[in-house]
């Protein structure tokens, strides 16, 4: 007799997300799939055979699904059909009016993987032939196959997190790039600038003094005193208080011999000056947006507990935080970290073993968020700097350093899982696995 094994974890889990969505996408309803553009909805009304039962284009944005459903509603019926359930690729940001318009007519919304979309074309005829209503038909194909989900609905403050997160998101890319351009036109232009302390650019009396003016031959012509001078009425704006001499004093003799490309120099140092201001803004900007993110976290009274993780600051913890939105809402702690795209993935077939890499699907930022905060962590936090070590070292299959931070990101995101679902303070001993009790936070 065959030894039968019992269910898995992830094949109970996988049966009731498959008995959540046939719920939803029940069979005595029709599909209406959309496919999403900017000026014109096509609609397709399918059945679960995803044979065509109507289809129409609509002109206008996204907001014209009340007359797609008008007009879907009635092919259905006259197909036999009870109702619809609409579904749709996660299109921007085109795909919210439809789930807040069917939500408001009791019509339930699923969305489609753009992925499967891509990979369905070519199951359907080979050609990987793509239009808008084939699209459609395919999205409404992926629905009766239950190949879908449900999408996350952001409320109240963990929206204002979401919103704010992408602001952060968009700030960091416009001082990193501000940065960069400063350096790449002062390395052109004036070369010699860029010896005149160990890191220039992380320096504040360097910045500063940039500030004055990126322009050699200006300071050279405003005389040392005059140039200290500038530069101490100007770090208050800077958010410092102390020059540091021995920098002014490099600064003003990398003027003299400034090198670099002597007929671009006037019109690239004019552009540094530029560039140095789009990073002050910039920086400015990500003081103001990380600030109001700490805020929504103490409005949900997590700043403490998520700092009980020695090394992660609140501002690591709410840009996690900001990309997924309240974490409750995933099953457990691996699920998350799926959804990160730091899940190891399987690679091996009968006697077969390949190399186990992570899966890299899900979302990028969440991915990214993780990486950024182990950074920081690793370097003040023991338990991490222990688990650190102990992978990077070990006699059997040791990992390279970039291996185990990634390893060490999806701890992280397990061990938070737990700290803002659970409320409770992060454990030390618990974290090193030396016990598995997990105490409440005090009120």
């Amino acid at each position: 007799m065959p030894h039968v094994r019992a269910l898995t974890r992830g094949d109970r889990r996988r049966n009731e997300r498959l008995t959540r969505l046939r719920s939803i996408v029940r069979r005595e309803f029709a599909v209406v799939a959309v496919d999403l553009a900017s000026a014109k909805q096509a609609a397709v009304v399918a059945d679960h055979d995803s044979r065509v039962l109507g289809r129409r284009m609509f002109s206008g944005d996204a907001w014209v699904i009340d007359d797609i459903l008008d007009w879907a509603g009635p092919v259905a019926a006259k197909a036999g059909f009870a109702g619809v359930v609409l579904g749709c690729e996660p299109t921007g940001h085109r795909w919210k009016p439809l789930l807040d318009r069917a939500r408001a007519r009791g019509v339930e919304l699923v969305c489609v993987n753009p992925m499967l979309v891509h990979r369905g074309r070519e199951e359907e005829d080979f050609t990987r032939d793509r239009s808008d209503f084939k699209d459609a038909t395919i999205i409404a194909k992926r629905v009766t196959e239950l190949r879908c989900y449900v999408p996350y609905v952001l409320e109240g403050h963990w929206c204002r997190l979401r919103h704010l997160g992408a602001r952060r998101a968009d700030q960091l890319v416009a001082a990193g790039s501000a940065r960069q351009r400063l350096r790449d036109l002062l390395e052109c232009a004036w070369p010699a600038v860029l010896s005149t302390a160990s890191k220039p650019l992380d320096t504040l009396t360097w910045r500063v003094a940039m500030a004055v003016s990126t322009d050699p031959a200006r300071i050279m012509a405003m005389g040392f005193d005059a140039f200290a001078a500038a530069v101490r009425d100007e770090l208050p704006r800077w958010g410092g208080s102390r020059r540091n001499l021995r920098i002014l004093r490099a600064i003003f003799d990398a003027a003299r011999t400034p090198g670099g490309v002597a007929t671009e120099q006037a019109a690239a140092c004019e552009r540094a000056a530029y560039a140095l201001d789009d990073w002050h803004h910039a920086l400015g900007q990500l003081a103001d947006v990380e600030a109001r993110m700490i805020e929504v976290l103490d409005t949900l009274e997590l700043s403490t507990l998520v700092t009980t993780i020695t090394g992660l600051s609140v501002v690591g913890a709410a840009a996690i935080l900001a990309e997924t939105g309240d974490p409750a809402r995933f099953d457990c702690a691996r699920t998350w970290v799926k959804h990160a795209g730091l899940c190891p993935r399987a690679n091996e077939s009968g006697n077969f073993h390949g190399i186990t890499t992570v899966s890299r699907r899900g979302r990028p930022g969440l991915r990214t968020a993780a990486w950024r905060a182990i950074w920081g962590a690793l370097t003040h936090n023991p338990v991490y700097t222990a688990r650190y070590t102990h992978l990077t070292t070990r006699e059997t299959n040791p990992l390279r350093p970039g291996q185990a931070r990634t390893a060490l990101a999806a701890a992280l995101l397990r061990q938070l899982f737990v700290v803002v679902t659970r409320r409770v303070a992060w454990d030390p001993a618990v974290a090193a696995g030396t016990t598995k009790e997990v105490a409440p936070q005090a009120a």
